[in-house]
């Protein structure tokens, strides 16, 4: 079960709700970034569970991504975090893979990111960032 939390500047102002760290729910990874082009932090997806199709003989859902293997990080964009979060649940599948996703802003695939852990400097002025004692939200 993952948790969000408000982290605040106090001395420029910035705010944002992030998890702080490395984190999991039941069907996805995420990691907190820090971008250093757009100045901002984010939770990038690192894992998605999907289902797999592979063994369905004649029953493809669609959901796969073609040329992945389980075993090395996706070429492809990885999932915003918001996507996955609010996904509805598989029913009725039995079999899963994950895919993993290197860490990228969700703003430009160009942006130099790299992982944040609380306790962290804000990525605007430096100064270590508070964060909130109650989480903003829990998600699962």
């Amino acid at each position: 079960m993952g948790r969000s939390y408000w982290f605040e500047c106090s001395r420029c102002g910035y705010r944002t709700r992030v998890s702080g760290r490395a984190d999991r729910a039941f069907g996805f990874f995420v990691q907190t970034i820090v971008c250093r082009d757009c100045k901002e932090l984010y939770d990038a997806v690192t894992r998605v569970r999907v289902p797999d199709d592979s063994g369905l003989q004649g029953k493809p859902l669609g959901l796969s991504l073609p040329g992945l293997s389980p075993s090395r990080p996706a070429k492809i964009a990885p999932p915003l975090f918001d996507a996955v979060l609010n996904r509805l649940p598989y029913r009725g599948i039995k079999r899963f893979r994950w895919i993993r996703f290197k860490l990228q802003c969700p703003i430009s695939a160009l942006h130099r990111v790299e992982a944040w852990n609380e306790p962290g400097k804000c990525p605007r002025c430096g100064v270590y960032l508070e964060r909130n004692a109650l989480p903003y939200r829990i998600w699962d």
